[in-house]
């Protein structure tokens, strides 16, 4: 996980503007490169993926699912395959008109700092790398908001790219690349405890499994807290 141009966890000290910038950076990186990026992508094999979010899920389904950067729409449509209600949401204008065509589901265009979300809406929410270009300093606001957007015992999915807790912009997107421990506390302090986790590909020593996937239950009394976990 070397050779990142990003700087250092725990040294970055960014404002809201600064935020709300790097985020439209980041989108229109992926608003210039959609059909560059479909090309790579939609035979990825996330399978793996798919069913740690909806094994998660304690409901009967069908389920009502969001996907959290939904992309061109691969997986909502194979969400919407399996007969589940599947809504998506993009930053990039280009990914929520190419998801709309390719799934048929509902996506919604809206920037992961600008969420408008309703409340306990959804049984899972499927983060399939894009939790990962949100900054440190906005990641407690953000999980708070995928909380309550779920239901009591609701699921939340992630799986980003994993790293030494640095974070800062990379080929034109603004990324966060933390280990395990870290990003628990992240989520742990958004309300959410831990059902399970791995590293991607399978089947692979652990320092060719570039990717972490964790799986998260929403707590019964997740609250709001106004700071980021301890960086100790």
């Amino acid at each position: 996980m070397s050779n990142r141009e990003g700087a250092s966890y725990g040294s970055l000290r960014i404002d809201v503007e600064q935020s709300r910038r790097m985020s439209e950076m980041t989108i229109t990186y992926y608003d210039r490169m959609a059909e560059t990026y479909w090309d790579g992508t939609r035979d990825h094999d996330v399978s793996q993926n798919y069913a740690a979010l909806l094994d998660a899920i304690e409901t009967d389904p069908p389920y009502s699912i969001l996907d959290l950067g939904c992309g061109p729409g691969r997986d909502l449509r194979h969400f919407r395959s399996l007969g589940h209600y599947a809504v998506g949401l993009d930053g990039s204008k280009e990914f929520v008109a190419m998801a709309r065509s390719y799934s048929g589901c509902e996506v919604l265009h809206q920037d992961f700092l600008a969420m408008a979300l309703p409340e306990s809406r959804f049984d899972g929410v499927f983060a399939n790398a894009s939790l990962f270009h949100v900054p440190s300093q906005e990641l407690p606001r953000v999980l708070l908001e995928l909380s309550e957007t779920l239901r009591p015992r609701g699921v939340l999915f992630c799986s980003n790219p994993r790293g030494d807790n640095e974070e800062g912009f990379s080929s034109g997107r603004y990324n966060c690349f933390f280990d395990l421990d870290t990003w628990r506390n992240y989520v742990r302090a958004a309300g959410f405890f831990e059902v399970g986790h791995y590293y991607r590909p399978p089947g692979l020593p652990r320092h060719q499994q570039p990717w972490l996937a964790t799986v998260w239950r929403k707590g019964l009394s997740a609250t709001r807290r106004g700071r980021a976990p301890s960086r100790s």
